[in-house]
């Protein structure tokens, strides 16, 4: 019996002052279980030696590749595009999103890629465990059943979740580079990848399995959303419309025809999130006038 070549893969790796973290993350993404990988770094503007650490690493392992360095990108999902739209996937099967602060499991990638292959998958997403330093853990889970409407009112989960075929991001690479300007307005790079994979017909899966220990700490760009202040960050944003006016950007860049009215939101409330509690919260939050 031949043996089966293992997938390339390609990981995009979004970095910003990640010192703390990021050597135990890029240990754990390269060593990935019958998997070729490759690692492409974006390092936006940093302090803390980041940006030089990873060059000494590019010289010593040719699996990773640094991005031109020195543009201030203020988020990750401006670094996320930015590594999407510049990096040339012709030599790889598949593409997977990467933190600076995560611990992947040794065959996260590969149960991913066997997901994506045994079901006819564009992209696989996941629960994740999230974990903090004091040694507490709770599972983020995403994997309720998806929805008509989902996609236009939240991600997938964590974009550090995401594995895709290369045939499909490649149609999202050229969205990106034709819609540079518009989708750099919006804050969640996992929310806006999603949302235009769904309207456009890609076929994705959300799995019940965790393979990511998903680090939770005072400068997690979104994080796990959980405990007081994280509960009154939210409730500050809804009433400052972020979450509508999130809702209403991505709508339009994806080409979404459906108008989401009041009377649309209320009439179809049960397809506009995934997790029963947040079917909920929308409702009332429609319901009231404060969305």
């Amino acid at each position: 019996m031949v043996a089966k070549t293992p997938s390339n893969i390609a990981v995009l790796l979004a970095a910003y002052n990640g010192m703390q973290w990021i050597e135990k993350q890029i240990d754990s993404i390269l060593n990935q279980r019958n998997v070729n990988v490759t690692i492409f770094i974006s390092v936006d503007l940093s302090m803390d030696g980041t940006y030089e650490w990873c060059q000494v690493l590019q010289e010593q392992n040719r699996k990773v590749v640094i991005l031109p360095y020195g543009e201030r990108f203020g988020g990750a999902a401006k670094n996320f595009f930015r590594l999407i739209r510049d990096v040339n996937f012709s030599d790889f099967n598949f593409v997977s999103l990467a933190d600076q602060d995560d611990i992947w499991l040794p065959n996260k990638l590969q149960h991913a890629i066997s997901l994506i292959q045994l079901g006819g998958y564009d992209a696989v997403s996941s629960d994740a465990m999230a974990f903090w330093e004091d040694g507490r853990e709770k599972l983020v889970k995403k994997s309720y059943p998806q929805k008509i409407y989902d996609y236009l009112f939240e991600a997938a989960g964590p974009g550090c979740t995401y594995v895709f075929k290369t045939s499909a991001l490649v149609n999202f690479q050229k969205f990106l580079s034709t819609n540079h300007v518009s989708t750099n307005k919006v804050a969640l790079h996992d929310w806006m990848i999603y949302a235009y994979f769904r309207h456009n017909g890609f076929n994705w899966l959300i799995d019940d399995m965790s393979m990511i220990n998903y680090r939770q700490h005072a400068n997690n760009n979104v994080g796990f959303n959980s405990g007081l202040k994280a509960y009154k960050k939210r409730i500050s944003l809804i009433k400052q419309k972020w979450y509508r006016a999130e809702v209403e950007k991505i709508s339009q860049l994806i080409g979404n025809k459906v108008e989401l009215s009041l009377f649309f939101r209320l009439k179809n409330f049960w397809q506009l999130r995934r997790r029963p509690r947040d079917v909920f919260v929308l409702f009332m939050m429609n319901l009231l006038g404060i969305y």
